[in-house]
């Protein structure tokens, strides 16, 4: 985040037509920075969040912008760097960042890029043998369980799958009681999809589904006719895929080919997108994931509006996106940061102050809770693939 100082231009401008010191402080900007995946085939993600920070951006400007620690009204601008989901690339660009006058970056899109550089950052606050960066980085989309606890500068918007498939496996359970088989299928390569299908699998086994075998792949892969005819061997009735948008459609195509027809299709949080339907949503008819946004209340609608303007789309990731900026906001004029060349490293201290003192904050679907761990609580639902859209199925906390 860097402020673009147009005092002396502003001073002489306010010199030469009489302006007050107030007008001189409204054209002030602070700039946010946000990284992650713009290129390669998660790059949809990145130019989702990208959307979400400049709507959400549009938005406290539209409000009267930020107040900074001097009493100074700031407005907010996005700019947005691609880490092609690659960890080396993540930690350049994080390095790139706090080299700036940068007080927070908002990223990655990608969980091994969030792993790797969350391990450049210091890893506990004040221990002066650790020369880790004392820079403080607040994740979106990066969903593997439990990274924030690798650094304490490291925060993170993202639900826990944990409780989200624990939750709809015992769903399963109660309301399909004649369901017994499943079969699961991974992107191996990928850290999320990974270590998803692992909370899957351990919460599917111990609700009492039968796991009959799993179909591994590639995130670049698009050929699937090997592990669909195993899948098809084994006659599921179940189908769990842990894949993001472009491999889960590519294998749901296949099996709609084989004629692989599964009584039930769970899927991965990152699949409740518009991408899914886009890509297959005569495939992916029926299938249900559980999620952290829908457009079910008058905010998230707007806020879902808003994001489509800027060329993006609101999902789970990009509302975490959106949440966040207004997050940063609030903590921003409560630690009173000055956002001034001088104040950097201050600034830096402030922001991970204030974000670690949360308890709550505000979501799109309702309160946010925060942990010790700088993780979050968020409320979430299932939702099912119907007609083309993305439906709700079942609200648990109702």
């Amino acid at each position: 985040m860097r402020i673009v100082n147009v005092a002396a231009a502003a001073l002489l401008a306010g010199t030469m037509t009489g302006l007050s010191g107030g007008a001189l402080a409204q054209e002030r900007t602070v700039k946010i920075t946000g990284f992650g995946a713009k290129s390669g085939v998660v790059r949809v993600f990145g130019v989702n969040s990208e959307a979400a920070m400049k709507a959400a951006a549009e938005e406290i400007n539209k409000a009267g912008g930020v107040t900074l620690g001097d009493g100074a009204k700031a407005k907010l601008s996005v700019e947005f760097l691609d880490d092609r989901c690659n960890a080396e690339e993540g930690i350049s660009v994080i390095r790139r960042i706090a080299s700036s006058d940068a007080f927070v970056a908002v990223g990655p899109t990608c969980s091994n890029v969030a792993e790797s550089l969350f391990g450049i950052l210091q890893k506990k606050v004040g221990d002066t043998s650790d020369s880790g960066l004392q820079f403080p980085v607040f994740a979106d989309v990066a969903a593997k369980g439990g990274l924030a606890a690798i650094s304490e500068w490291a925060f993170r918007n993202v639900p826990s799958e944990l409780e989200m498939y624990k939750s709809l496996f015992a769903w399963l359970k109660r309301e399909h009681p004649n369901l017994k088989t499943i079969y699961g299928g991974v992107e191996k390569d990928f850290a999320h999809s990974n270590a998803t299908y692992g909370v899957m699998k351990k919460q599917a086994e111990e609700n009492g589904f039968q796991l009959l075998g799993t179909g591994e792949w590639l995130l670049n892969d698009t050929n699937f006719s090997t592990q669909v005819r195993e899948m098809r061997r084994t006659n599921p009735e179940i189908v769990a895929i842990s894949a993001h948008p472009f491999t889960t459609c590519g294998v749901l195509r296949e099996m709609d080919r084989q004629g692989v027809k599964p009584k039930l299709l769970i899927g991965l949080t990152s699949s409740s997108s518009i991408e899914t339907l886009q890509g297959c949503a005569k495939q992916a008819e029926g299938i249900i994931i559980p999620t952290s946004f829908a457009p079910v209340t008058p905010e998230a609608k707007a806020a879902a509006e808003n994001v489509s303007k800027q060329g993006g789309s609101m999902d789970l990731h990009s509302a975490a996106a959106y949440e966040i900026m207004f997050i940063l906001k609030d903590v921003i004029e409560s630690q009173k940061i000055m956002a001034k060349p001088d104040t950097v490293q201050a600034d830096r201290t402030k922001m991970r102050q204030g974000l670690a003192a949360l308890k709550e904050t505000k979501g799109l679907l309702g309160s946010v809770g925060r942990t010790n761990d700088r993780e979050a609580i968020k409320p979430y639902l299932y939702v099912h693939a119907k007609d083309g859209s993305w439906q709700v199925l079942h609200k648990p906390s109702s």
